[in-house]
């Protein structure tokens, strides 16, 4: 079953601004990112997570530069990671300047909190000299007092009146190279806000839900919200916000996008529930086989069905398909055709060493 990019999907057609090597917005696919949790002058172990998230899948990671000592160890790890990294700035103007200096590919600031406009200013030619581009960070949790006394809370029109404020400030200072975020921990504002966004503005859009919660609820929020605007054409690159192994948000990031075709990465393997009527423990082998296939990088799709009411259908449309079969005879597929029978010992042997032939075939 290939996964056909926006084969339902309409994708708004946005700017197109660079981060580093990736592209964002325009016709460029749907980038994934993340966020190093790490202490940054740590570098070693930074740079080390940088490298796990980008084999993940990351396209980008985000590394916080809280203050001078942060920004100086980006220089070092900047040198030698190979995925673009967003220098996450607040409050203080000069740690994006050097940011930009030692590195970053896209600076993360709220402009409003940097200070006057002399500052930004400061900001923006270096991220011009650098050739860095920005992203305006909105949030629901950090809005300007101003915004705040007039409209009394976050709601959808404050984080998009920040998010228009900010954008002037930028256009007004002749800088244009940047997206930008409306995040909320909340699902209804956050879809909210970056639709009414998206009808006024046409800069690419980072999605994201933010503060979503842990692995399982926290996945499950930003594929709702996410997702939701993922399916109106809304978004061109998203990060998926988890109290989790940042690698977890890279996997999430892909699920989103592959569940709704857009873009696929590794196996995909569409799995039953299991019941009484399965012919072998399937929860235990799809987590065995999640575990074997997980460095695998090419798209390949997968179904392991515990019984034959809907394994041989399953199969008809996977590369790869494993039916439940009474006797301790389970039937494998290659391209919905049979292909031959295993025992339920040899089940995570066979299908690993089929999936690994089919990915060389591929390549």
């Amino acid at each position: 079953m290939e996964i056909r990019p926006h084969r339902i999907i309409k994708r708004k057609k946005t700017k197109e601004i660079k981060v580093g090597k990736i592209s964002v917005g325009g016709n460029s696919f749907i980038s994934v990112q993340s966020m190093t949790n790490t202490l940054t002058t740590d570098v070693k172990a930074t740079i080390n997570q940088i490298n796990a998230l980008e084999e993940a899948g990351a396209d980008i990671v985000r590394v916080s530069c809280p203050d001078e000592n942060s920004t100086k160890a980006l220089k070092n790890i900047s040198k030698e990671v190979n995925v673009p990294l967003v220098a996450d700035i607040h409050f203080h103007y000069k740690r994006a300047i050097e940011a930009a200096e030692n590195g970053a590919s896209c600076l993360r600031i709220n402009p409003g909190n940097i200070g006057s406009n002399d500052r930004v200013l400061e900001v923006v030619k270096a991220a011009k000299d650098n050739n860095c581009s920005i992203r305006v960070g909105v949030n629901a949790g950090s809005l300007d007092k101003n915004l705040l006394e007039k409209y009394k809370e976050p709601c959808p029109d404050s984080l998009v009146e920040s998010a228009m404020q900010n954008i002037k400030l930028l256009e007004d200072n002749d800088f244009f190279n940047f997206k930008i975020s409306v995040k909320s921990s909340d699902i209804f504002l956050t879809v909210k806000a970056y639709r009414k966004l998206s009808e006024l503005c046409n800069y690419p859009l980072h999605l994201g839900v933010t503060e979503a919660g842990g692995l399982l609820t926290g996945s499950i929020k930003s594929s709702i919200g996410i997702g939701q605007l993922l399916m109106e054409g809304i978004g061109d690159t998203i990060r998926v916000s988890l109290s989790s192994d940042p690698v977890n948000e890279v996997k999430a990031g892909y699920e989103i996008l592959k569940s709704l075709g857009i873009r696929s990465r590794g196996v995909n393997i569409i799995s039953c529930p299991s019941c009484a009527r399965q012919a072998f423990p399937v929860i235990e082998t799809v987590k065995k086989l999640e575990e074997k296939l997980s460095h695998i990088k090419k798209p390949i799709n997968l179904s392991i069905i515990g019984c034959v009411v809907n394994g041989p259908g399953e199969a008809a449309q996977t590369e790869i398909g494993l039916t439940g079969g009474g006797q301790n005879s389970n039937l494998l597929y290659l391209s919905g055709i049979p292909h031959t029978k295993v025992a339920n010992s040899k089940i995570i042997e066979e299908v690993v060493k089929l999936v690994e032939e089919k990915v060389k075939e591929i390549n």
